[in-house]
């Protein structure tokens, strides 16, 4: 079994495994076993879930680290914001990324999943003009 080593900066917040995490100073913290967990720049609030596409990527967030029910009414949600920015994009590209997305989460794979959310806000911020959110701009794929 591998070992995930973790720098976080205070203030930084953590989920793992549905539970929220704030770190009140610097840490390095190693994750031994597997959990789902997301961190600083790959979580998103509700409010910032404020065009079609931030709406998959949240619902798709709490499909990966909420709780039993959260992940299965956010897998749910997911299911129908994606058929419903399907039907309403005229972009094959959006639909191949939501495609996949919609794939991997379904086959609880959801961190791989939130790459292609990513992708989609990106294309839709593009598409729209809108100003990207900060904490997403630089995240890696």
């Amino acid at each position: 079994m591998s070992t995930l080593v973790l720098e976080l900066r205070q203030g930084d917040m953590m989920i793992v495994n549905g539970a929220p995490i704030r770190f009140r100073n610097r840490a390095r913290i190693e994750l031994t076993a597997k959990a789902r967990f997301l961190f600083g720049k790959q979580l998103m609030t509700p409010d910032m879930a404020d065009t079609p596409a931030r709406r998959i990527y949240f619902a798709l967030q709490t499909a990966y680290i909420g709780d039993h029910e959260e992940r299965k009414a956010g897998l749910e949600h997911a299911k129908q914001l994606i058929a419903e920015f399907r039907e309403a994009t005229t972009s094959n590209l959006a639909r191949e990324y939501l495609d996949r997305a919609l794939t991997l989460a379904e086959e609880d794979q959801c961190y791989q999943a939130l790459k292609f959310a990513r992708r989609v806000m990106r294309h839709e911020e593009v598409v729209l003009g809108l100003t990207p959110i900060a904490q997403f701009a630089t995240t890696a794929e």
